[in-house]
């Protein structure tokens, strides 16, 4: 397993992230799969309070109870159950998160959070607010370090601009080039990581059937299937080339997997094993065409 700086962070991340959200139920072989990726070298484990209604952070504080010091645990907030129980409302204020950030480390059976992040955002949320609870919860040892999960570039360019943040959890992939117009160039330049969820694009470069995915058509996905199985080849799955497209820009700390089998571990982990050529990059690029957001610009 290969590790980088999750951006000006002291926090020295697997290239591949374990995404929690991914396994269900409270039980013992969701904490011994996860387990078993910290001994495949993955140290980077990202939940969210709302996931299962807490319990996937209770998983994830009861698999590492006893080896706190040996990873590194993300988590979020900022979207808040209804009283009906159907649905969240967004509640970015600084009392909720304040309510929040105890109950997921009570969950998570720790004193801290490696990196807390706000749950998405909008343009009129309280920035100000937003970013004064997150250096509060730094200064009372809660948090080490704090970013955004966010695609919105307009919401993006106001915390690069106005805030401590490490970190941006957006979607990126081969289907959703986006991020390439000017987001991830922004993030480096301002040593910023970013963390890539959304990778895989829901089975979409690896094996599942075509099918319309943003603005591609089931056609030009089948073509961007095959040149991938193309560069499959004894050492180099299916699966390793979407990943390893991602990790190749120099901003990209971390790819989130989900994982739910001891099998997606493995072929999961196998990605970090070798790297694209810039040919091969080139190849990739040119099959697909550059989507762009056409929204929150």
């Amino acid at each position: 397993m290969k590790y980088s700086l999750l951006g000006k962070s002291d926090l020295l991340v697997s290239e591949i992230g374990f995404g929690c959200m991914s396994l269900h139920g409270d039980n013992d072989a969701n904490v011994t799969l996860l387990q078993h990726a910290l001994d495949h070298g993955i140290n980077f484990f990202d939940t969210a309070d709302v996931y299962d209604n807490g319990k996937n952070e209770i998983i994830v504080g009861k698999a590492f109870k006893n080896t706190r010091d040996k990873v590194i645990i993300a988590t979020k907030v900022g979207n808040q159950l209804k009283a009906s129980g159907q649905g969240f409302d967004w509640n970015p204020s600084q009392k909720h998160i304040l309510e929040s950030v105890d109950k997921s480390l009570s969950r998570l059976q720790t004193d801290y959070i490696d990196l807390y992040q706000l749950h998405g955002g909008t343009i009129d949320d309280p920035l100000d607010e937003v970013i004064e609870t997150f250096e509060l919860l730094k200064q009372q040892g809660k948090i080490r370090h704090y970013g955004i999960s966010s695609i919105r570039p307009n919401v993006i360019r106001e915390y690069v601009d106005g805030s401590n943040i490490v970190s941006v959890m957006m979607q990126y992939s081969l289907l959703d080039r986006r991020p390439e117009e000017s987001c991830l160039d922004l993030l480096h330049q301002n040593s910023i990581g970013v963390i890539v969820r959304g990778a895989l694009a829901k089975g979409l470069l690896v094996d599942k059937e075509p099918t319309s995915f943003l603005d591609h058509s089931p056609d030009e996905i089948h073509k961007l299937q095959t040149i991938i199985k193309q560069f499959s080849t004894a050492g180099r799955l299916t699966s390793d080339t979407p990943i390893q497209y991602v990790l190749s820009h120099p901003t990209v700390s971390t790819v989130i997997i989900g994982i739910r089998t001891p099998e997606q571990l493995e072929a999961a982990c196998h990605a970090t094993g070798s790297t694209l050529s810039k040919s091969e990059i080139d190849q990739l690029r040119n099959s697909v065409k550059q989507n762009y957001y056409d929204q929150h610009r």
